[in-house]
Formats: C-alpha cells, sequence, structure tokens
C-alpha cells in the first residue's frame, strides 16, 4: 500500500524545501509516497494555483484532487480541516522544518492530529 503525504511548501527542493507556513498560501504542495514501511518511493511538487494564489478554487479542493492519505501542516483554517475531516483525510500538525524531517517524524507517530483551526481571517 502507497502511503501519500501532501505538506504546503516553499519552494520545489524536494525532500529539502521547507515547510510553508500558511497552507493556502503556499507557493506549492510537496506530495510524498512512502511504502507500508516509511520508505519514500516517489516526490513531486505541485504548484498551488487556488484563489489564495490568484487562480481558482479552494485549496483544500486541489488537494483532494492528489488523494492524500494524509496533510500535513503548520496550521489551518477551521474550514479547511472540516473539508478534509469529511473527505476521511486527517490533518496532522507540524510546527516548522523541512519536508524530510517530517517525514521522519510521521514514520514515528510523532505529528499530532489539527483539530482547531489557526484563528486568523480566511
Amino acid at each position: 500500500m502507497t502511503i501519500r503525504l501532501v505538506i504546503p511548501s516553499e519552494d520545489q527542493n524536494g525532500l529539502n524545501t521547507r515547510l510553508a507556513a500558511h497552507f493556502g498560501r503556499a507557493p506549492y504542495f510537496t506530495v510524498v509516497e512512502l511504502d507500508s514501511k516509511g520508505t519514500v518511493l516517489n516526490v513531486k511538487s505541485v504548484l498551488n494555483t487556488s484563489e489564495h494564489m490568484g487562480g481558482s478554487g479552494l485549496a483544500p479542493d486541489h488537494i483532494l484532487a492528489l488523494k492524500p492519505n494524509a496533510v500535513i501542516v503548520s496550521g489551518m483554517g477551521g474550514k479547511a480541516i472540516d473539508i478534509f475531516e469529511c473527505a476521511g483525510v486527517p490533518v496532522l500538525q507540524a510546527n516548522s522544518g523541512i519536508v524530510n524531517d517530517i517525514v521522519v517524524a510521521y514514520n514515528e507517530n510523532k505529528l499530532p492530529k489539527l483539530t482547531e483551526g489557526c484563528g486568523h481571517a480566511h
């Protein structure tokens, strides 16, 4: 079974990119595919084309089209959390760091589930 993680990112440096501080305004989303043992199989960057970035649609809709098993963020608005929860996709929290370290923390079950929005206006 392949596990697909989606992480909002500052650039396109794969596992070496930094976690973006704002989910909807992240320039990119890094998609990391893992095997059942947590080994990285594939990494790709996807441009954020949501309305937050001048495109169309909501960031959660774009992410759900990637069919993630989990979304890992530093923070997210309550509406976006609800969209993912209704779709059966857990939202996990990583406070900062690079994608590789976040994947390691995911594999070690060290990322708590995000249950409350970030609190600023959306």
